[in-house]
């Protein structure tokens, strides 16, 4: 089988992965700077059709005018010479000391201005290079001590942050839709908005809540102790799934950023599987961070290894969908019957209450004594993970 990814796989990149120096709390740098324009040009030639960037990313924080233009300039170039396209952009709102108690829900009000204006900015360079989702985390949007901050204060200024950027998105008349990105930790003790369930109910709130959704990442549940597929698999079924991080994690540590597939695989065995069954149509977006062991040579193997992993796991979930024991197994298990209306077309709570064979002579005993054959199906996905099918 012949695994190479194409433009029609939607596979892309941010510039803050490809381009991590490889920093942490007990070392510096271990690579040089990437020039974006080589990141976009060396992506292309991987296979890649995206790319994304945070402001910083692309412009180093601080630069005047002039040298901002050059910058985009070069970037634009590239862009045009290769194909890839920029599907979306965000706001660096955590790199800078003047972030460090947060952005939009900062207890500094000039600081909430500043970060606003930071955004607005950038928004018109996503728009103006054809970005059709602008992706906000809050990184820095939470707490190490809860002496420290009036969480629904901080709620209150979180909402008009959102409600203020979809107004500017509106009044500019750009195509843009904006995505929360949650994450329960990590630079900050705690981060507000920690879940894909926590955001759900957030911008339900929002008064533009139509156009806001959602950008979750696979490390981030995963850092919650909580299941992706799930999480994702509601995200979807409310209509919010704008965009998606893919990476690999190996339970509720510090967030990892490995090569998708690296770390749960069974579980990114079946989010491929939602992926593609489940009428998600946006990129398949890789937020990793390259090992600090390796040089360049290893951040383009491993960015490859991103693709590849999506692309093997697509193929094993379409041979388990497609495979004959797999389908009846499913059939055994009722799977398919969870699809039908508990009540029929036009059943009233009160017919119900008068349907005998729903209560007063159903026979609970025996319904327990019912086997399901999940652990007949589970294994069957496990197989075709490994690439074992029966001849």
């Amino acid at each position: 089988m012949v695994v190479q990814p194409t433009r029609e796989d939607k596979f892309s990149f941010g510039l803050w992965t490809v381009g991590w120096r490889a920093v942490d709390p007990f070392g510096s740098a271990t690579r040089a700077p990437l020039d974006p324009a080589e990141a976009v040009h060396k992506l292309a030639g991987l296979g890649a059709w995206g790319i994304t960037f945070h402001d910083d990313d692309l412009i180093p924080f601080g630069s005047d005018d002039a040298s901002r233009e050059q910058h985009i300039k070069r970037f634009r170039t590239a862009l045009d010479e290769t194909g890839l396209v920029v599907p979306m952009a965000t706001t660096n709102l955590f790199g800078h000391p003047v972030f460090k108690e947060g952005a939009l829900t900062n207890n500094d009000r000039d600081i909430r201005r500043y970060a606003l204006r930071k955004i607005m900015r950038n928004v018109d360079l996503a728009a103006e290079l054809g970005a059709s989702t602008y992706v906000l985390w809050g990184g820095r949007e939470g707490s190490e001590t809860d002496a420290g901050k009036d969480v629904r204060a901080a709620l209150d200024r979180y909402r008009e942050g959102i409600d203020t950027v979809a107004q500017y998105v509106l009044d500019q008349g750009y195509d843009l839709r904006l995505a929360l990105e949650p994450k329960p930790n990590e630079p900050r003790g705690d981060i507000f908005l920690p879940t894909v369930g926590h955001a759900l109910a957030f911008i339900a709130t929002l008064e533009h809540h139509e156009m806001v959704g959602l950008n979750p990442e696979v490390g981030h549940e995963q850092m919650a102790g909580l299941n992706v597929v799930h999480g994702i698999g509601q995200a979807l079924w409310q209509g919010k799934l704008f965009h998606i991080d893919l990476n690999g994690q190996r339970g509720p540590r510090y967030d990892q950023d490995l090569i998708f597939g690296h770390g749960d695989v069974l579980s990114s065995f079946f989010l491929v599987d939602l992926l593609e069954n489940g009428g998600y149509e946006g990129p398949r977006h890789f937020d990793y961070k390259p090992l600090r062991t390796e040089d360049f040579d290893g951040v383009w193997a491993s960015a490859a290894a991103n693709m590849r992993s999506y692309l093997l796991l697509r193929e094993r979930a379409r041979a388990f969908r497609a495979d004959p024991r797999v389908q009846e197994a499913l059939a055994a298990a009722r799977v398919p019957a969870l699809a039908e209306p508990t009540l029929a077309e036009g059943e009233r709570p009160a017919d119900l209450k008068a349907d005998r064979s729903a209560f007063e002579e159903f026979d609970p005993d025996a319904a327990a004594e019912r086997g399901y054959g999940l652990a007949h199906l589970s294994q069957l996905a496990f197989e075709h993970l490994l690439g074992h099918q029966e001849s």
